[in-house]
């Protein structure tokens, strides 16, 4: 990464699910480096409440936007609330599932809103935001991720799907974009202390698990990885597979190599 964090990554980063946890720590690390701020999440109080102590400890700019990343029109939001400023960082940490539940165990709706916050909207927001990092040479696309991606299980069938294609997604994107200046990463956490883990495990009388990943460190890891892309799994060496199929910088490799097939067939650099 040429430059500073914020030569790279600025002047604006706009995180979509910044109230709590890995989003609001995100929000701090980014702010630390110079860079103002878009928060994006459904409650506007605790958005306006971090905003505001941002503004203090780091004197930036800080917007605010209470947005419903499962609505229809949540990107049409999104982009009103960007308006002309420069994104140079997109973080889409909005993605967690508050379900626990089967499948057949939830209204269809249940689902279809999960697809559009953790597919439909960062695939909009991704497109928008990176086609202008693109034109410009420089930027950066984080997208926050789970273990849930490498494999499908019970209680998590839709959940782990939407964080397979992201996973997907974020490497197909990496290949395209690195070439142009703009970094890609999806960080793989495991279990990590956020609040709604919290809550989740408090409906059901379950404890926190031993070992589980503090939201602080995680987000720190993200932002240092992010210039690597295009995945990084929590907690793991750079050549270590761990939970993973394959390592990052496995994958990594798998990328690279299908780009390369691929031109063959689409005629394309």
């Amino acid at each position: 990464m040429p430059g500073s964090f914020a030569e790279h990554y600025g002047p604006w980063a706009l995180i979509a699910g910044a109230s709590e946890g890995t989003g609001r720590e995100l929000a701090r690390l980014i702010a630390a480096e110079g860079v103002n701020l878009i928060l994006i999440a459904r409650r506007e109080g605790p958005l306006a409440e971090l905003a505001q102590a941002l503004r203090a400890e780091y004197g930036v700019e800080c917007l605010t936007a209470s947005i419903d990343l499962a609505a229809p029109d949540s990107f049409a939001k999104i982009k009103a609330a960007a308006a002309d400023r420069e994104i140079g960082l997109f973080v889409s940490n909005a993605g967690a599932d508050p379900n626990g539940s089967h499948f057949l165990g939830k209204p269809l709706e249940t689902w279809l809103e999960l697809v559009r916050r953790n597919v439909m909207s960062a695939v909009e927001c991704c497109h928008h935001f990176g086609g202008k990092m693109k034109e410009r040479g420089r930027g950066g696309i984080l997208l926050m991720n789970s273990g849930a991606a490498y494999g499908g299980g019970a209680f998590l069938a839709t959940y782990s799907a939407s964080k397979a294609f992201e996973l997907c997604f974020a490497e197909g994107l990496w290949a395209e974009l690195k070439p142009h200046g703009v970094d890609v990463l999806t960080l793989v956490m495991g279990a990590t202390d956020t609040p709604e883990l919290r809550r989740l495990l408090g409906e059901k009388g379950l404890p926190v698990p031993p070992g589980t990943a503090s939201a602080a460190e995680v987000a720190k890891m993200a932002l240092a990885q992010l210039e690597n892309g295009p995945v990084q799994n929590w907690g793991q060496a750079e050549d270590e597979a761990g939970f993973a199929p394959l390592s990052a910088a496995g994958r990594r490799a798998r990328v690279v190599g299908m780009g390369e097939a691929s031109r063959a067939f689409f005629g394309e650099s």
